[in-house]
């Protein structure tokens, strides 16, 4: 079981990519503590050396979710700030959100495929009136159905459902992704200071 938790510092000043770092150590150390695995998927580093705008964290093991769900929200990292001296300001905050990495591709396979004959009206005749030449297929998986008459002949109607069955269930996976990827940039901007779910300070 596995789960990934996005920690960013959002709009936040160079503080905030610093305290980012320090809640990172401190989510790392207490996975470990609960027999959890962690992996830094992805970093996006911050002005100063060894501060982070953002990481992407793949928290692995049991109870990963759950562990996940404890560090989700706003939080809060409370020291003076390295940067400037006499900063009355002491509390820096970062927002840490679950996300999906990897849309799931929806594997195409023709017995998933429900193929029926049917008769179609307009241009073409008698015989297309009268002969089911046309083809109505269905993916039982997703519920997309397309419906082919463009030629005279049932096998060729069919040929052509299933490429468009296939094309269609290749764009909902695009945008499936896409959608997956908006989603990770959103969480960016929707930092909240004050209110954190958790609250940690230098040891």
């Amino acid at each position: 079981m596995s789960v990934h938790l996005l920690l960013s510092a959002g709009r936040g000043p160079q503080e905030c990519a610093w305290a980012l770092a320090r809640l990172l150590r401190r989510l790392e150390v207490d996975a470990a503590r609960h027999g959890l695995e962690t992996h830094r998927a992805d970093t996006v580093p911050g002005e100063r050396p060894g501060t982070y705008r953002s990481v992407l964290v793949r928290i692995s093991g049991a109870g990963a979710e759950a562990f996940a769900a404890s560090w989700t929200g706003t939080l809060c990292w409370q020291a003076p700030s390295p940067y400037r001296a006499g900063a009355g300001r002491k509390n820096w905050y970062v927002t840490a959100q679950p996300c999906q990495v990897d849309a799931p591709r929806t594997a195409f396979r023709e017995a998933d495929v429900d193929i029926v004959a049917c008769r179609t009206g307009g241009p073409g005749g008698q015989h297309r009136n009268k002969a089911s030449t046309a083809v109505r297929a269905t993916h039982r998986p997703t519920g997309i159905v397309v419906v082919v008459d463009t030629e005279r002949q049932f096998s060729l109607n069919r040929g052509i459902a299933l490429r468009l069955l296939r094309e269609r269930i290749e764009q909902g996976d695009e945008a499936a992704e896409r959608a997956a990827t908006a989603a990770r940039r959103r969480v960016h901007d929707e930092l909240v200071r004050g209110d954190p779910v958790r609250v940690e300070r230098p040891s």
